[in-house]
């Protein structure tokens, strides 16, 4: 490719989260030229993902990062499914995968762990950039490469000086992993099919030690309580509360202090009131594009798919894209295969999230959303008895580990 300017690369990376930045880093440890595109001045520290399933370590144990994690999370060899506040509980003990994974345990780590120990390793592969504050605004194609529009001031991590406010530059191939609001997919002109669910939910974190006052909790704990539910996950030295509105009520009302310190005595009653160290209200999507393939433009993450937050599986199926993808584009850019490799990580990918992770997650939402009291019982007692059952337990949290999808995806030729 007849550079242009400085910044033409091999592949250019729209999205600087964590699925931007685990593809920018394997592709470079293969030997590609690549720099990554943050419209964001920093990596992001906003309250967001926790939950790492059992594969998601392995891969990255792959790329040095999965101890790093581990020292700096929470291991959780069980979760539960619990009705409060009397406390019975069906528990899912991940110790049956101890010879499918070298990771049988959730681990509750905050994601921006993961970007910066990401942004770590980059800084040490000579080709990779990573370019922070500068937004991708559109791009061309054509048989040969993608020209992409920049604007803003940036700071450059990597070779290189300084550019100025305005530009383009060319790649021969372009992943969009610039989440939810993705300025590629709205390019692409994507229809992102599905729906957005009507409530808002609430998410706290405190330092109040509900593992001392909710006998047996585990560390990522699905609540039912009268008339509603709640979530549970802990990561070190806190506790993050997902709080579900309720419908007799208007949101805003449910957002001030004084409701979410009543959310929070609902579950454990105390003289005193909680201390909220953060707080953020969000909606929860489910929708998919009809194909994460378009010429030489391709999307991952949440660019690619949206899901409700319920298995914890958001983060997890981008990261699992970027492995998948960076498989693809190296051997492309090998000449080790044509163009159209790219249908391949399509077909492996996008039904997974569809059939697996999507339709997952609406079904744990669906559960714990019960109302009924006789109802909940019997779910309740149908998943204890799943528990029981040896053979029944290894097949539900083999899927729910999202273990399965990966092996079904890799089966797909």
């Amino acid at each position: 490719m007849e550079k242009n300017t400085r910044y033409d690369c091999d592949v250019a990376v729209v999205g600087g989260g964590p699925v931007g930045l685990c593809l920018a880093l394997l592709l470079a440890r293969e030997g590609t030229e690549v720099v990554v595109f943050e419209k964001e001045p920093d990596v992001s520290l906003d309250l967001r993902a926790s939950t790492f399933h059992p594969p998601t370590l392995d891969m990255l144990d792959r790329l040095g990062i999965a101890e790093a994690l581990v020292a700096q999370g929470l291991i959780c060899p069980h979760w539960q499914i619990r009705l409060h506040p009397d406390g019975d509980r069906a528990i899912f003990d991940l110790s049956v995968l101890q010879n499918d994974t070298r990771h049988p345990y959730r681990l509750q780590c905050e994601q921006w762990k993961l970007s910066l120990a990401l942004m770590d390793a980059l800084k040490k592969e000579p080709r990779a950039r990573v370019v922070f504050g500068r937004e991708v605004t559109g791009f061309t194609q054509d048989d040969d490469s993608v020209t992409l529009s920049l604007r803003d001031g940036f700071e450059e991590i990597g070779p290189g000086e300084v550019g100025s406010a305005n530009e383009t530059i060319r790649a021969r191939l372009v992943a969009g992993t610039d989440g939810a609001r993705s300025t590629i997919r709205k390019e692409l002109g994507l229809e992102f099919a599905g729906l957005t669910y009507p409530e808002t939910t609430l998410l706290v974190t405190t330092h109040f030690p509900f593992e001392e006052h909710l006998e047996g909790i585990s560390n990522v704990s699905y609540c039912w309580k009268a008339d509603g539910n709640f979530a549970l996950l802990k990561v070190p030295g806190r506790w993050r509360v997902s709080i579900y509105p309720r419908e007799d009520l208007p949101i805003d009302e449910q957002l001030t202090e004084d409701a979410i310190e009543a959310s929070l005595q609902v579950i454990v009653p105390r003289s005193e009131r909680y201390e909220v160290i953060e707080k953020r209200p969000y909606r929860v999507h489910q929708r998919i594009v009809p194909s994460y393939v378009h010429g030489r433009v391709v999307l991952a993450g949440d660019a690619a798919h949206l899901n409700s937050p319920s298995g914890g599986m958001g983060l997890n199926g981008g990261i699992h894209d970027a492995f998948e993808l960076a498989e693809a584009l190296t051997e492309i850019l090998a000449g080790q295969a044509p163009l159209t490799r790219l249908d391949l990580y399509d077909r492996r990918r996008r039904p997974i999230a569809r059939d697996q992770i999507l339709a997952q997650a609406d079904a744990n939402r669906a559960r714990m959303r019960e109302k009924s009291p006789e109802k909940r019982r019997e779910i309740l007692a149908g998943l204890k008895a799943i528990t029981r059952d040896p053979e029944r337990l290894y097949a539900h949290v083999l899927k729910s580990s999202m273990i399965d999808g990966l092996r079904l995806a890799a089966a797909i030729q």
